[in-house]
């Protein structure tokens, strides 16, 4: 027994840096998620546009708004850093899973590499830079639509990813309803004053991405 495990110790050891790299899309939205947990219960609130809003509420407010004011710097920072640690790890998913075609692959990273690359968007250019943090937050949420439901129609026809594959269909319909729903009730005026329940869709739609991501990563790494 302990002789298996210290050949299995081993031959891990000896595994390439990309046989690692999708637990990336684990420790990212892991960060992310505990940083806007954390940082929604001590932001003291925030200026935007010489306007200020407080208290922070994290039921009517975006995550967005914890990027500005003293909790700024540590909410931006979580943005980049869960943004390029979901990066490397949709590179190594795609990497490792065997199955597809080098097209499908190639088609898989692109689609995938749109909300990381969102999220980094978010952490450099904050709501005082309105439309290209718009283009950033459209990017992480919305293209999880067509990358959940691409990828659910490819790994479908590969053994042991077909009830995932239901998952990521799942998935692609629920960010479509979850977009809408936000996107429906969220308005900056009542966010400011603390009206509404937007800013729960919006981490409740965030969740739910970058579940799907992990879940991917992690069954990714243990195939592989």
């Amino acid at each position: 027994m302990e002789k298996n495990i210290e050949i299995m110790r081993t031959d891990m050891a000896r595994q390439p840096v990309i046989y690692w790299l999708p637990l990336g899309a684990i420790a990212g939205p892991a960060m992310f998620t505990l940083a806007w947990l954390t940082l929604g219960f001590l932001s003291p609130g925030y200026t935007l546009f010489g306007t200020l809003i407080a208290p922070y509420s994290a039921i009517s407010q975006p995550i967005s708004g914890l990027g500005l004011g003293s909790t700024g710097p540590f909410m931006n920072t979580a943005f980049v850093l869960g943004g390029l640690m979901l990066l490397a790890g949709v590179v190594g998913i795609f990497h490792n899973l065997q199955g597809l075609s080098v097209r499908a692959r190639w088609v898989c990273v692109i689609l995938f590499t749109l909300s990381p690359l969102g999220m980094i968007i978010c952490g450099v250019f904050t709501l005082e830079s309105i439309l290209l943090h718009l283009v950033g937050f459209l990017l992480a949420v919305v293209s999880p639509v067509l990358s959940f439901l691409v990828a659910g129609l490819l790994l479908r026809r590969i053994p042991g990813w077909g009830q995932f594959s239901r998952w990521l269909f799942l998935g692609s319909l629920l960010t479509v309803v979850l977009v809408v729903l936000f996107l429906h009730t969220f308005s900056p005026a009542e966010a400011g004053t603390g009206i509404g329940f937007a800013g729960l869709i919006q981490r409740a739609l965030t969740v739910e991405i970058q579940a799907l991501f992990a879940a991917l990563g992690w069954l990714s790494f243990r195939h592989s």
